[in-house]
């Protein structure tokens, strides 16, 4: 079946970069992305596992932040945070 849809500028501009880049064609593209829309992908990431996976979320340096950590600090945030400032400042 054969559907004309009138795309913004920057839109198909996008897609048109995205398509060299990816080596398919619009089709397939277009296709692909209604289908994950429509049919409903498993593969679907909450905005926690998206935040998770940018590393927004996650431990540094405490008991859980895993093998090869630096050992946990001591003190409050706001005496590490002062102690980083005076280090990089030279005060």
């Amino acid at each position: 079946m054969t559907t004309t849809v009138r795309l913004p500028l920057r839109v198909e501009q996008a897609l048109a970069t995205y398509c060299v880049e990816a080596k398919r064609t619009k089709s397939e593209v277009i296709v692909e992305l209604l289908e994950q829309r429509f049919m409903g992908s498993d593969n679907e990431r909450t905005p926690y596992e998206l935040a998770q996976e940018a590393g927004f979320i996650g431990c540094l340096g405490g008991k859980s932040a895993g093998k090869g950590a630096a050992a946990p600090q001591t003190g409050s945030t706001k005496e590490r945070v002062a102690a980083a400032i005076r280090k990089k400042h030279g005060r």
